[in-house]
C-alpha cells in the first residue's frame, strides 16, 4: 500500500508542480484509512510542499477537519487553512483528525523521506534513524535520491547501509545478491536480525534464491564475528567497572582491616554516608546554585570524604579504641553500630531510595561499536578509582601520617617509644579509611540507587577483596578487586548472577585454604 509513496516522494523532492487543494487536504485528514492513504499518495505525487506540513501536523495532532476544509491549529490558538497556509477560522463543529497506527506509519514514512534532504544535518540524521527502524523496500527510491545529494561522509555511509538493507527485499535477484554481499561490512544487531529473517525458509517468506542465501549466510557469519568481539569487550568493560567499584569500597577497608586489624562491620554504612552526603550536596546546589548544578559532584567529593571521616573518627574514639586486640567484640560492636546508622538515615531521609542525578557531563556514553557503548559515568568511576588509589599509595608511602600508620601497625610499642602518638595515629588512620569509604559512596551514587541499605551489598565483597589480595597490601587490593570484577561478569554470562557469586565465594575459600596470606604476603621479620 505504501509503494506509491516512495515514487511520489521523488516528485515532491523535485519541486512543487500542483498546489494542494482544500479537497485533497480534507481527504487526507478525514475518512476511511484506505481513502486517506490514497489521497496522501496522490497529493505527494502532485509535488506541493504543503503535503509535508500537513503530514507533520497530523502526526502532532494539531489538525481539525470541518465540513469543507481541513485546518492546522497553531500553538497560540490561531489556525490556518491546511491546503494554502492562509489564516482561517475552523467552524464550531470541526473535529480533531484521528490518526491510527496504519495512517501514522504512512505519514512518518513520508515525513522522514522528505527530511532526508533537509539542509540541517541533525534533521537528516533523525530522519535516517526513523527510517532505519521502520523502512521497507518501498523507501528505496527516496534513499537513493538522498544519497545523490548527501555530502556528509558518515551520513552517506549510513545511507548506503540502509540502501543495502532495503535492497534485500527488491524483486531483482542481482540487486538482492549485491545487497547481501555489501552487508558483510556492517555490524549492528538490527541488520543481523534482518539477515536472520531473510534466511528463513522460502515457504515462510525468506529468500528463495540459493546464491543470495549463501551470500546472506556469509554476511551473517562475518557480522556475528564482529558483534561477538563487541560483546566480549562489553563484558570486559563491565568487569573492570565492577572491579573499580569494589576497589573503591575495599580501599578504606584495606586500612581499617588490612593495616589496623579492625573488623569493621559498619564499613558499608560509611559508604552509605558518603552517598547521602552527595545527595545532600546535590539538593543544596539545586536549591541555591541551580546555574552551577553540573558542578555539584566536584563539591560532593570532599564533602562525602569529610562526612564519612568524621563519623569514622567518632566511631574509633568512642568504641573501637577500647576493643583493639579483641576481634570478636569489635565485630559485634560495629555490627550494632551499622544497625544504628541505618536507622538514623531512615529517620532523617526516609526508608525509600533517594534520587541522585548525574551531571550533564556524565550523561550519555561513547559508542565504540554498534553493540558497545561505554557510559560516561562508568568511565569516570574508573578514572576516579585510579586517582584515589594513587592518592592513597602516595599518602601511605610518602607522608608523615603514612609513616606513623605503618610504624604503629608493624610495631606499636617501638613506635610509641620513638615519640609517635599512637592513639592519635589510630584515630587518623581509621578516619582516613572511613573517608575513602565515603568516596566510594559518592561514586556509587552515580551508578545506582541510594538508600539506607546501600552499603549492605558491598561489605562482604569488600572483605573478600582485602583477604584475597593480602592483608595490608594495597597492590593486592587492586588486583583482587579487578580480578573478581572481571571473573564475576564472565561467570554471570555463563551461569547467572547467583551461581556466579557462589562460585566466586567457593574459589576464594579454597584459595585462602591453600594460601592464607592472599595474593601478596607481607614481607619482613613477622611475615
Amino acid at each position: 500500500m505504501v509503494l506509491f509513496i516512495a515514487l511520489a516522494c521523488l516528485a515532491l523532492l523535485a519541486g512543487p508542480v500542483h498546489a494542494l487543494t482544500p479537497q485533497q487536504a480534507l481527504a487526507i485528514t478525514a475518512g476511511d484509512s484506505d481513502d486517506r492513504i490514497a489521497a496522501l499518495q496522490k497529493a505527494v505525487a502532485a509535488g506541493d510542499a504543503r503535503v509535508a506540513v500537513l503530514a507533520q501536523a497530523l502526526l502532532d495532532g494539531t489538525v481539525k477537519a470541518g465540513a469543507q476544509r481541513a485546518y492546522i491549529v497553531k500553538d497560540d490558538g490561531s489556525a490556518v487553512d491546511a491546503a494554502t497556509g492562509t489564516p482561517a477560522t475552523p467552524p464550531d463543529d470541526a473535529e480533531d483528525a484521528v490518526v491510527n497506527n496504519r495512517m501514522r506509519g504512512e505519514l512518518e514514512a513520508v515525513v522522514a523521506s522528505l527530511k532526508l534532504r533537509d539542509p540541517d544535518i541533525d534533521v537528516r540524521r533523525s530522519a535516517l534513524k526513523a527510517l532505519r527502524e521502520s523502512a521497507d523496500e518501498t523507501m528505496l527510491a527516496p534513499v537513493e535520491q538522498a544519497l545523490a545529494t548527501e555530502t556528509d561522509a558518515k551520513l552517506k555511509a549510513d545511507l548506503e547501509a540502509l540502501r543495502s538493507r532495503l535492497q534485500l527485499g527488491a524483486g531483482d535477484t542481482a540487486l538482492r545478491l549485491a545487497a547481501a554481499q555489501a552487508l558483510a561490512a556492517q555490524a549492528d544487531p538490527a541488520t543481523r536480525n534482518l539477515l536472520l529473517e531473510r534466511l528463513r525458509p522460502a515457504a515462510d517468506g525468506g529468500e528463495a534464491d540459493p546464491a543470495v542465501r549463501r551470500a546472506l549466510q556469509a554476511s551473517l557469519d562475518a557480522m556475528s564475528s564482529r558483534l561477538a568481539w563487541g560483546e566480549r569487550a562489553g563484558v570486559l568493560f563491565s568487569g573492570l567497572s565492577l572491579g573499580s567499584i569494589l576497589m573503591l569500597a575495599a580501599l578504606g577497608l584495606a586500612i581499617t582491616y588490612g593495616l589496623m586489624g579492625v573488623i569493621n562491620m559498619a564499613h558499608g554504612e560509611l559508604i552509605m554516608i558518603g552517598a547521602y552526603a552527595t545527595y545532600a550536596v546535590q539538593n543544596v546546589f539545586r536549591a541555591y546554585l541551580p546555574g552551577a548544578f553540573d558542578a555539584y559532584l566536584l563539591a560532593a567529593v570532599p564533602v562525602s570524604f569529610l562526612a564519612a571521616a568524621a563519623v569514622g573518627a567518632v566511631l574509633e574514639r568512642g568504641v573501637i579504641r577500647f576493643l583493639y586486640g579483641r576481634p570478636l567484640e569489635t565485630l559485634l560492636a560495629t555490627w550494632g553500630i551499622s544497625l544504628i546508622l541505618i536507622q538514623t538515615v531512615r529517620t532523617l531521609f526516609g526508608a525509600q531510595n533517594v534520587p541522585v542525578e548525574n551531571p550533564a557531563w556524565l550523561s550519555g556514553g561513547v559508542a565504540v561499536m554498534s553493540n558497545l557503548t561505554l557510559p560516561y559515568n562508568r568511565i569516570a568511576i574508573l578514572v576516579f578509582a585510579a586517582l584515589v588509589l594513587v592518592g592513597m599509595a602516595l599518602l601511605i608511602a610518602k607522608t608523615r601520617l603514612g609513616l606513623f600508620v605503618r610504624g604503629v601497625t608493624q610495631n606499636r610499642p617501638m613506635a610509641a617509644c620513638l615519640g609517635v602518638h599512637t592513639a592519635r595515629t589510630d584515630t587518623l588512620a581509621f578516619a582516613l579509611g572511613a573517608g575513602v569509604a565515603g568516596l566510594a559512596g559518592c561514586a556509587l551514587s552515580q551508578v545506582g540507587n541510594v538508600g539506607p541499605d546501600l552499603g549492605q551489598g558491598y561489605i562482604v565483597d569488600s572483605f573478600m577483596v582485602v583477604v584475597l589480595g593480602g592483608v595490608g597490601q594495597l597492590a593486592g587490593t587492586v588486583y583482587a578487586a579487578m580480578g573478581l570484577g572481571v571473573v564475576n561478569k564472565l561467570l554471570e554470562g555463563w551461569s547467572g548472577a547467583v551461581l556466579a557469586k557462589i562460585m566466586v565465594l567457593v574459589f576464594i575459600v579454597v584459595f585462602i585454604q591453600k594460601r592464607p596470606s592472599g595474593l601478596f604476603a607481607l614481607k619482613g621479620r613477622e611475615a
